[in-house]
């Protein structure tokens, strides 16, 4: 890739509970970086054991202890070294093991599943950090959704799934939180209480952990626009920017904030394309100008970590 001037591979890690929206963000992503520079993993094929026998031990994937954890942290040094690996594969659909897979590193590595930011030695390897963390009422209406179309589940059997994971998910997914870079968060406005998709609201919340790009020339006109950007405080307390996209901000606002972040990365011009689309309950595709500014947002780093902007 023309611009990119570090040698090894970028990783990008993308955390957050199940059915919180990782691998669509992951696409939209891998799209704009080309998917030919990009490999995506997923953390959870390191599963320890198959759907049955987490049933019969009364454990969920959520807990470490039903993951190769230590193989994971292997890999994604092999992987930043630019080294192969022999991934583990898990069926998510039928719940199985299957066979291992072998991967190569790209220009650019995605690392998305429950337990990236477990352990120290795992979060230094990334480059990139993001948390996602949409309203729970949210994720309950997307885990339903993709259960019970993509895995053969009823509601009911996921409802329970969710019951059972409860305490696992606050005690080993949630504190990884505090990790990261960026925590983005989609939840549906005031008076669409049912949206689940074109038109939801995100907010980023971006610690100072990465130097966030420089958004005031579109922010002036303030909140009534769809974007806004204050200084804030944090559930931990500690100070924050938090940057909020409205589901209804229109066509011509999204598009200067689009065209602004690309602006900021002019190495990259070569990398635009259409951004921010994913498949609707109805299996269409659909544009959500919020999703797509995440996914630039997210994109904006990656490319200045390949420019050696953020050095670790």
């Amino acid at each position: 890739m023309p611009f990119k001037s570090v040698e090894r591979p970028i990783i990008l890690g993308i955390v957050g509970d199940s059915a919180s929206g990782k691998t669509t963000l992951s696409d939209g992503i891998a799209n704009i970086l080309g998917p030919d520079k990009v490999v995506t993993i997923c953390t959870d094929d390191y599963h320890r054991f198959d759907r049955q026998e987490r049933s019969c031990g009364c454990l969920s994937a959520l807990n470490p202890k039903c993951n190769y954890i230590d193989i994971l942290e292997q890999h994604i040094q092999l992987l930043r070294e630019g080294k192969s690996i022999l991934k583990p594969m898990y069926n998510h659909s039928t719940g199985t093991l299957e066979r291992p897979m072998y991967v190569e590193p790209r220009e650019f590595i995605i690392m998305e599943g429950l337990l990236g930011y477990s352990t120290r030695s795992m979060r230094d390897a990334y480059d990139v950090k993001v948390y996602m963390e949409p309203n729970e009422e949210l994720r309950v209406k997307w885990k339903i959704r993709r259960d019970c179309a993509e895995r053969g589940y009823s509601e009911e059997e996921v409802m329970a799934s969710l019951s059972k994971r409860m305490n696992d998910s606050a005690e080993f997914v949630q504190p990884q939180r505090t990790f990261a870079d960026m925590v983005v968060s989609f939840y549906a406005p005031d008076d669409r209480a049912d949206e689940t998709g074109a038109h939801l609201n995100v907010r980023h919340t971006l610690r100072p952990t990465l130097p966030h790009p420089d958004l005031s020339p579109i922010l002036e006109a303030g909140a009534k626009k769809g974007l806004r950007l204050e200084l804030a405080r944090d559930i931990d307390g500690k100070p924050v920017d938090v940057l909020e996209i409205a589901g209804n901000v229109d066509d011509e606002r999204a598009s200067a904030m689009e065209n602004l972040l690309w602006e900021l990365i002019p190495e990259a011009q070569h990398l635009r394309v259409n951004v921010g689309t994913f498949t609707d309950e109805t299996n269409k595709q659909k544009l959500s100008h919020p999703l797509a500014l995440s996914q630039l947002m997210i994109t904006y780093h990656v490319v200045k970590a390949a420019l050696g902007h953020h050095a670790i």
